[in-house]
């Protein structure tokens, strides 16, 4: 019987991100978190600061997916609107929550006090917990199986740490990568065949050209150590019997 593989979706919110202003950092990092706790991210979409756009994107991941993350679109100014875009997606009203309004009112006590741009940052769909953030006072948000998270890398790494731990998720897929100066075409049926031979494994290939010669870099993953390290192995012995130099770690 196959285990449980729990899925999650990101949902990257902002037009700065679509227009180019701004490079998205947050992909790799939640990437990387989420495989930690045991969840896999399936997919990624970048949405205009939207209403509709937003919701529409949340409506169809939340169901397709255990988790949906977003980012952006939760701070003081009027285009933020992702909690407002999330509330009317789940059919919820937009309320202040009491806690975030406590905290960004003794965040911002020293800093010019709690305006009403700053009480922005303190609504959430009603129904929803807070996600603690150390850095800014202005907390992220969860609710139903929907995480409301800063657009800021930083902030973003701090609130996923508040998470650590507290999803349900399965194992976290372990993963080996090899080099090897050949071109992707001429090995392409020995990756296939080597993958067929190992249950629960995925071989990728990311073939490059450099110093006027092609190679390329595969990456093997798997749940279960054991069974990466003899995917590895076997692909590893099968390059060097066609005459081919390995590179443990890649190149």
């Amino acid at each position: 019987m196959n285990a449980r593989i729990w899925t999650a979706a990101l949902i990257v919110i902002g037009d700065e991100i679509l227009s180019g202003r701004t490079q998205d950092k947050n992909i790799a990092q939640i990437a990387t978190w989420l495989n930690v706790q045991g969840i896999r991210l399936r997919e990624v979409r970048v949405v205009a600061d939207d209403m509709d756009g937003i919701g529409a994107a949340v409506n169809a991941l939340r169901v397709a997916h255990d988790y949906v993350f977003t980012t952006g679109g939760i701070g003081p100014t009027h285009d933020d609107i992702t909690v407002d875009a999330i509330a009317a997606a789940l059919g919820r009203d937009v309320i202040v929550h009491p806690e975030a309004r406590a905290t960004l009112q003794d965040y911002y006590a020293t800093r010019g006090g709690l305006t009403d741009a700053r009480l922005r940052m303190a609504r959430v769909p009603e129904g929803a917990s807070l996600i603690p953030n150390r850095y800014s006072g202005a907390p992220g948000i969860r609710v139903e199986n929907i995480f409301i998270m800063a657009g800021v890398p930083h902030i973003t790494a701090g609130m996923l740490d508040a998470l650590t731990g507290s999803l349900e998720g399965g194992a976290p897929v372990l993963s080996r990568q090899i080099g090897c100066w050949v071109a992707e075409s001429e090995v392409a049926d020995l990756l296939g065949k080597t993958e067929n031979a190992h249950e629960g494994c995925q071989i990728g290939s990311y073939p490059f050209f450099r110093e006027g010669r092609s190679g390329a870099n595969f990456v093997i993953r798997s749940t279960e150590e054991p069974v990466l390290d003899a995917c590895a192995a076997e692909l590893t012995a099968a390059l060097r019997a066609m005459g081919h130099e390995v590179i443990d770690g890649g190149i």
